[in-house]
């Protein structure tokens, strides 16, 4: 099987490579991925893969079925959003929809996920079992499209027995794969906050509510708090990262607006944290002579890879691929929906690697500049085709 997948990868990459240069031309936001649906349907329509359009609104479930189909189930997920970001890269598959950029990789996701079911849906006559794909949107956008479509029953009839899902790392050189079991990606929150009071002249601020001076008081005492309430052994984050207030040089403003993000790698520690957020920022405003609103919009959860199934991912990939390519990956304070996954079912998200320092191919996700090197587009399909039939 091993070997009959490796050819087939090698096979079929050049033609994935051109698919994922297509999807990243063509990038769409957040449950707007209407084309890039489509477009998936079409490559499954061609692959003779049976599916259900529609989940979460552009969300597709795929089913394989091998032989003795009832034996297990493994899922497989791709997310096919991308960011209101601008590319700044010039190559020939830029992006054609100004302000909108695959700068996260998830045309990555999706290519080698597709390429995977390509050469599941070929080879299912030789192994057993299931496997459902997951074509998610919205990952990048609150309230995650993988709680939409774990709503919309995606994880039902059949119910997979582990899920797997990757992630490209710039960072990594293409051709390895890194992996961590247990506590992996923490939980993301969002925090908006409103401080309110009397404005006026700031000559005078003895006759107004210093609506300013409150926000920057708060700003401090929240860092404080939370590094003092929590354990240092669980890492957390709270980071405000805007701080909007004012219009001139001489007018205290009546409200100022702050907006930030909470981390947290304990789901307990978690709402412990915006209970203290809560009361913190309420007392301290109150004593300065301020009113306050604040709103914590609960995000993601922590991001938990199953012990069981991350230890036999990663030696399959090692058999796969060469235990010289597949690597351990640190604990990351970013945050990805896939993990409402796996806090229902036992689940593994690994790490694609798609860097070449030698190319000078190193930009970051989330930047104007993020590509890959394409071949790990070949690593992607062939990794996730052997795992889902050997896990």
């Amino acid at each position: 099987m091993k070997n009959r997948i490796k050819e087939l990868a090698h096979k079929y990459a050049p033609e994935f490579i051109a698919i994922r240069r297509h999807i990243h031309a063509n990038p769409e936001l957040s449950f707007q991925e209407f084309e890039t649906s489509k477009y998936i349907q079409q490559q499954l329509d061609t692959f003779g893969v049976k599916y259900t359009a529609g989940i979460a609104g552009t969300g597709i479930v795929a089913i394989i079925e091998g032989k003795n189909p009832s034996k297990k189930t493994i899922a497989l997920r791709a997310d096919i959003d991308a960011l209101p970001i601008t590319e700044a890269n010039d190559v020939p598959y830029k992006s054609l929809n100004t302000g909108v950029m695959h700068a996260c990789g998830h045309d990555v996701h999706t290519t080698c996920v597709l390429g995977a079911t390509r050469i599941l849906q070929e080879l299912k006559d030789e192994f057993e079992g299931t496997i459902k794909i997951l074509f998610q949107p919205g990952e990048e956008k609150h309230p995650g499209g993988a709680s939409l479509m774990i709503k919309d029953g995606a994880l039902e009839n059949p119910r997979p027995d582990a899920i797997l899902g990757m992630h490209v790392q710039p960072s990594m050189e293409a051709g390895l794969l890194g992996f961590r079991a247990g506590q992996y990606m923490a939980s993301a929150d969002e925090i908006y906050i409103t401080i309110k009071g009397k404005g006026g002249h700031a000559a005078q601020p003895h006759l107004t509510t210093d609506t300013i001076l409150v926000a920057s008081h708060l700003v401090v005492s929240l860092q404080q708090v939370i590094s003092r309430n929590n354990n240092p052994f669980s890492p957390s984050v709270l980071s405000i990262c805007a701080f909007n207030g004012g219009y001139t040089t001489n007018v205290i403003p009546s409200e100022v607006k702050l907006m930030g993000t909470f981390r947290a790698m304990d789901e307990t520690w978690r709402f412990k944290a915006h209970e203290i957020i809560k009361k913190q920022a309420t007392e301290l405003a109150h004593a300065m002579g301020a009113e306050i609103e604040i709103d914590i919009l609960v995000g993601y959860p922590c991001l938990y890879n199953n012990e069981e199934v991350t230890e036999r991912s990663r030696t399959l990939a090692g058999e796969y691929l060469g235990q010289e390519n597949v690597q351990d990956t640190e604990v990351r304070m970013g945050a990805e929906d896939f993990a409402f996954y796996s806090q229902i079912i036992p689940a593994c998200f690994f790490r694609l690697g798609t860097g070449n320092a030698a190319r000078g191919i190193t930009s970051g996700v989330h930047t104007p500049t993020f590509d890959i090197d394409e071949r790990a587009i070949e690593t992607g399909i062939g990794t996730m085709a052997y795992l889902a039939t050997q896990i």
